[in-house]
């Protein structure tokens, strides 16, 4: 059998090109610009979202639905399922094209296995060992791709290559799984994720959606305020947040509220206590001053880092850390 160059053309070595879609491919999708298809593949599938948590398997089985080691991440994750048909080369053909590719482009190969029989479940790269990797990070939608978890009578091996880059800017990851979906196609589902910090600030607080929360809960987060960095100066991007709190307490005449600053646990606590302290008391004079909120009714707090919302061991964990909320007293 004569087998094909090395992918090398399949990695544009972070190039922002894209291959054309063939007319087979599905409507929409493309190639990554971070890698491409096998030859002869047809995108049947793909799926991009611009921020998502993701987990990736680094090491073995080592129980039920467990695996040991993950390298937990986050980013731009776009998905692209390949079918290959024909039974001219066969999935480990491919995955030792796509390793080789991966490798000769400058990543780290942090995960990889390959088997030519289905009946490997705890190794890297073997069919349980995929579900796992599949259950921890779904698609959400149905389609071809779903043929990656489905298998048929005749199906063969799997393999998995990943790779990892650091960037200028970010770290990609390049995730390569495959399965011998049966005799005469080869099933390859490319996910990568770039990890470069979503963009914040976008949200803006609205008096009804927080009208809601104060009566549910007796607190809302008041999103959209923005400060200068490590200062409890209010920039001015924050005056559309500022004008709808201003409409809440409008609407709420009766009622007072405590203004509470939160930090995320970066610098020592009496740092994070005078600063979430300085921005709850920012964000009051702002009102009382530029929308004759009667002084009486805020109170600024400071509660540091000692009430997370989520887990500070990750940029958007601690960015969600990071606010302000109004608190009904």
């Amino acid at each position: 059998m004569t087998r094909l160059p090395l992918i090398a053309a399949l990695i544009y070595a972070m190039a922002a090109a894209t291959t054309p879609a063939s007319a087979q491919d599905a409507a929409e999708c493309t190639d990554h610009g971070a890698i491409t298809r096998y030859p002869g593949s047809v995108l049947q599938w793909c799926k991009t979202d611009n921020y998502l948590p993701y987990k990736i398997p680094v090491g073995p089985v080592t129980g039920y639905r467990t695996i040991g080691e993950w390298l937990e991440t986050e980013g731009r994750v776009t998905r692209n399922f390949y079918s290959l048909t024909g039974g001219e080369r066969t999935h480990p053909e491919v995955w030792k094209n796509y390793r080789d590719a991966l490798a000769a482009a400058g990543f780290e190969i942090i995960a990889e296995g390959m088997f030519p029989e289905s009946n490997v479940k705890k190794d890297i790269g073997g069919g349980g060992w995929l579900g796992i990797y599949y259950i921890n990070n779904p698609w959400g939608e149905n389609g071809p791709v779903n043929k990656v978890v489905s298998g048929t009578s005749s199906s063969g091996g799997t393999g998995v290559v990943f790779g990892k880059k650091e960037r200028a800017d970010d770290t990609i990851y390049v995730l390569v799984s495959l399965e011998q979906h049966s005799s005469d196609e080869v099933a390859a589902l490319i996910t990568v994720v770039e990890t470069k910090k979503a963009e914040t600030g976008l949200v803006v607080a609205n008096a009804e959606a927080m009208g809601k929360d104060i009566e549910e809960l007796g607190r809302t987060v008041l999103d959209g305020l923005q400060f200068e960095h490590d200062s409890a100066i209010l920039m001015t991007e924050s005056k559309p947040a500022l004008d709808e709190i201003a409409k809440l307490l409008k609407l709420l005449g009766n009622n007072n509220f405590y203004v509470v600053g939160h930090t995320d646990s970066t610098g020592t606590f009496a740092y994070n206590m005078k600063l979430s302290t300085d921005r709850a008391t920012s964000v009051r004079a702002a009102l009382v001053k530029d929308y004759g909120v009667a002084p009486d009714r805020l109170q600024a707090v400071g509660a540091g880092p000692i009430a997370p919302v989520f887990t500070n061991s990750s940029d958007s964990g601690r960015d969600r850390n990071r606010r302000v909320e109004l608190v009904e007293q």
